[in-house]
């Protein structure tokens, strides 16, 4: 018997799809294409699992340490993501966990996470993050640099570029950093075109919960959303 106490997950769930699907309709775009991850940062596990009954089996999580954790205590059949800043020597403790990593910025992370693979004998798919903005709070590669990161992945046999990711400034208002997504799709655009092997490129990770929305007009399929899904975050 799931608990009353957290229905207003359900409900914040279906403002959170019912704005997706408006805003897909405005990029002339279907929001079935358009992948929810609920942001797990903080968030217990009786509040995960409602997510889950609600049929979100997609999770991100920003910390190593949180989502090991999670990942134990959950036990249920969901596709963790990790979507936070990646130190080489937590890779070892995520790889056989992950669909996803959302943040790979430099060439000595993706080189670890391909030698961990290889001993696994498996592909890990990856996305490049970038950041766009140039604001120096932000981890991810630079707009500039993006492309010579994308090149050298892509000589790295058991790493599978899927696409980008970027994380836009804070704006109360969010048309003013719509150039954020705007900048990160047509680079995606004109990387796709290179056609090169081991990339589909066909994601596109961007919008949080003060901005999924503006992203999605932009060309966003993947939104990382968890204030608007679980409340504000408890950071004690």
């Amino acid at each position: 018997m799931m608990d009353e106490k957290l229905d207003f997950i359900k409900r914040n769930l279906e403002t959170v799809m019912e704005r997706i699907e408006r805003a897909a309709q405005r990029s002339g775009r279907n929001a079935k294409d358009i992948k929810l991850i609920a942001v797990t940062k903080t968030v217990e596990p009786e509040r995960i699992l409602r997510i889950i009954d609600e049929g979100i089996l997609d999770l991100g999580e920003n910390r190593v340490q949180e989502l090991t954790k999670k990942y134990d205590k959950i036990n249920r059949e969901c596709n963790w993501h990790l979507i936070g800043h990646l130190q080489t020597n937590k890779v070892k403790y995520i790889l056989d966990k992950v669909k996803l990593i959302h943040s790979v910025d430099r060439i000595e992370l993706a080189q670890e996470i391909n030698k961990r693979a290889q001993r696994h004998g498996i592909t890990i798919d990856v996305l490049v993050q970038v950041n766009v903005s140039g604001e120096e709070s932000k981890f991810g590669v630079s707009l500039e640099g993006a492309q010579e990161l994308v090149e050298k992945i892509n000589h790295l046999s058991h790493l599978k570029t899927r696409g980008f990711m970027t994380i836009a400034p804070f704006a109360e208002d969010p048309e003013r950093i719509r150039y954020v997504f705007s900048k990160l799709r047509d680079f995606s655009i004109d990387i796709r075109k290179e056609k090169l092997d081991n990339r589909s490129m066909d994601i596109l990770s961007m919008g949080m919960s003060n901005d999924f929305e503006v992203a999605i007009e932009e060309g966003s399929n993947m939104v990382r959303i968890g204030t608007a899904l679980f409340g504000k975050r408890n950071y004690t």
